[in-house]
C-alpha cells in the first residue's frame, strides 16, 4: 500500500485548491449544417462554458460573453444540476438568463437516455428555434468531437 503522500494529483477529479489558471482561448463552437434534414440553419455545439474539471479550466464569464458576441439566442442544456455543480458552474442557467439567452434545460443524467416524450419535447423546441431563425446552441459536459 502506498503512503498518502505518493498519490498523484492526476488521480483526483477536481479540487478547489488547484492553482491552475483559467483557459484564455475563446470557447470553440462547431457549427453543424442541417441541410441533410432540409433545414437551411446551422446548429452550434460546444463544450460546457466555465467547466473546471481535471485539466479543463474554462472561465464562465468569458465563455458566456463569447457566446453572446457570437449572437447565440437559445441554448439547450442537457446537464443535470448535479453535473453543473460537479463542473463548478452551478449558476450557469441563471447567468444565461441574466445575459438574455433563452435556456432550454432538459437534464439527462450521465449515461442515461431520455424517454420518448422528453425527446419529442426537445425536438419540438429545437424545431421552433430553427424555424424562427434563432441562433441556437447545444452543449454538453464533454467537448464535442464533430468534424467541421
Amino acid at each position: 500500500m502506498k503512503p498518502p503522500s505518493s498519490i498523484q494529483t492526476s488521480e483526483f477529479d477536481s479540487s478547489d485548491e488547484e492553482p491552475i489558471e483559467d483557459e484564455q482561448t475563446p470557447i470553440q463552437i462547431s457549427w453543424l449544417s442541417l441541410s441533410r434534414v432540409n433545414c437551411s440553419q446551422f446548429l452550434g455545439l460546444c463544450a460546457l462554458p466555465g467547466c473546471k474539471f481535471k485539466d479543463v479550466r474554462r472561465n464562465v464569464h468569458k465563455d458566456t460573453e463569447e457566446l453572446k458576441s457570437c449572437g447565440i439566442q437559445d441554448i439547450f442544456v442537457f446537464c443535470t444540476r448535479g453535473e453543473l455543480s460537479k463542473y463548478r458552474v452551478p449558476n450557469l442557467l441563471d447567468l444565461y438568463q441574466q445575459c438574455g439567452i433563452i435556456t432550454h434545460h432538459h437534464p439527462i443524467a450521465d449515461g442515461e437516455t431520455p424517454d420518448i416524450a422528453s425527446c419529442c419535447e426537445i425536438m419540438e423546441e429545437l424545431t421552433i428555434c430553427l424555424k424562427n431563425y434563432r441562433k441556437t446552441l447545444i452543449h454538453s459536459c464533454l467537448s464535442p468531437t464533430i468534424p467541421v
